[in-house]
């Protein structure tokens, strides 16, 4: 029960790292990756609930509690659930490559858009940062 408490915590503080950096760089550039966060056009149960206040936030984080909690269990029969680099490698590659799903959204950055996507890896490398900081440490 503990863990769990810790995984849950771990996944929010993440998550909401990645989104406040994300936002930041909305304000200051315009840069729109922020809005891929949220984004629920490519989910279909919750494509028809997104214009639902809170519905792209709940997205979002319980989105990143479960990437932490499913990870640190995958990586647990290895001995490697308090490692750094499986968390900063997966999340970082598994963010760049998730960044296509932009395509299936008109709210949300052109799939051509090389400084969004190179913003939204930036942003997911800096989420399985703190997460495998948060993991190893705590």
């Amino acid at each position: 029960m503990k863990q769990a408490v810790k995984l849950i915590l771990i996944g929010l503080a993440a998550g909401a790292i990645l989104a406040v950096f994300l936002k930041i760089i909305q304000t200051t550039t315009g840069n729109q990756a922020y809005d891929l966060l949220f984004e629920t056009d490519y989910v279909p149960v919750l494509k028809q609930w997104h214009e639902v206040p809170g519905v792209g936030i709940a997205f979002h984080f319980l989105t990143c509690i479960m990437s932490v909690a499913v990870l640190f269990l995958l990586l647990k029969p290895f001995h490697l659930e308090r490692r750094f680099l499986p968390y900063v490698l997966v999340y970082t590659i598994g963010g760049a490559f998730l960044y296509p799903l932009t395509a299936l959204s008109a709210r949300t950055p052109e799939l051509a858009d090389v400084a969004a996507w190179g913003l939204w890896t930036l942003g997911h490398a800096l989420f399985s940062v703190t997460v495998g900081l948060l993991i190893k440490f705590w």
